[in-house]
């Protein structure tokens, strides 16, 4: 017996219940002062910041009951405005623990590409981490 379709299959579902919603950013522009070769000291560089957080989240209506995005792109900001930093690395390790010190975050996965790292020959190199809440 095959189950009932509900009359309108359009409708929403009222039983359904949201228990993660994935906040992102992509292609986030950072200039930051990052890596190992001297030449790279005391100069900007240009970075690609993709992020995307799991937050726990009992269907929110308001921004105040989820993560505004735009606090990821402050943090990164803060980040490179720290000053050098020699791993990309560590860049995407210090901006995963920025946005797990939101405690509704419990899974921040960081990608972090450095497009003139291996230029021409490539179009970026980088770092993808995850960071899971312990």
């Amino acid at each position: 017996m095959t189950p009932a379709l509900r009359p309108d299959p359009l409708a929403p579902v009222s039983t359904a219940k949201v228990i993660i919603t994935k906040v992102f950013v992509r292609g986030l522009a950072i200039n930051a002062e990052v890596g190992v070769y001297p030449q790279e000291r005391g100069i900007l560089q240009p970075l690609i910041a993709d992020v995307e957080l799991d937050v726990a989240t009992a269907g929110a209506e308001h921004l105040s009951q989820t993560v505004n995005y735009e606090t990821i792109a402050t943090a990164a900001r803060a980040i490179a405005a720290e000053g050098h930093i020699e791993l990309v690395e560590l860049f995407a390790q210090r901006l995963a623990a920025a946005c797990l010190a939101d405690e509704r975050v419990t899974k921040a996965r960081v990608r972090v590409e450095k497009p003139m790292a291996l230029a021409p020959h490539a179009q970026a190199a980088g770092v993808e981490i995850t960071a899971v809440r312990a």
